[in-house]
């Protein structure tokens, strides 16, 4: 693992086994607050593109609400005792070249829903919060 140390914080790069780890976790939580309005959801629908996460909207409501109110967001995935927490911020996207690529890779695995938007996360930070 590689760590980057500035300002007394470690971060975690965002490695290929971090990045295989939230693609095939059996568990994936989204958190988000605004107006100590604290709202978590799981998550189904993830892909990574670079270093970039994308989540697919479906059916949020409060989430939307404080997501866009509040771009800070914490995505947590975990096996067993393993897992990750990343920090981000969100962009939301209902429109555009990204959004139309999410579109038909969701109607590949999964014809019957209907998205309603495109989050992108971009990694702030990425805590190991597995138990050894």
């Amino acid at each position: 693992m590689m760590f980057i140390f500035i300002t007394n914080i470690f971060y975690m790069m965002f490695s290929k086994e971090i990045k295989s780890a939230l693609l095939n976790s059996s568990s994936k939580a989204l958190a988000t607050s605004f107006n100590d309005q604290l709202n978590v959801v799981p998550v189904s629908s993830v892909k990574v593109k670079g270093d970039e996460i994308w989540l697919i909207d479906y059916f949020f409501n409060k989430t939307k609400s404080n997501f866009l109110n509040n771009p800070n967001v914490a995505l947590t995935f975990w096996t067993d005792t393993s897992g990750y927490q990343i920090k981000a911020k969100v962009s939301y996207l209902t429109v555009g070249g990204d959004y139309e690529i999410a579109k038909e890779w969701i109607s590949e695995i999964h014809p019957e829903r209907m998205i309603k938007g495109l989050l992108i996360l971009e990694i702030d930070q990425i805590f190991n919060i597995s138990i050894n």
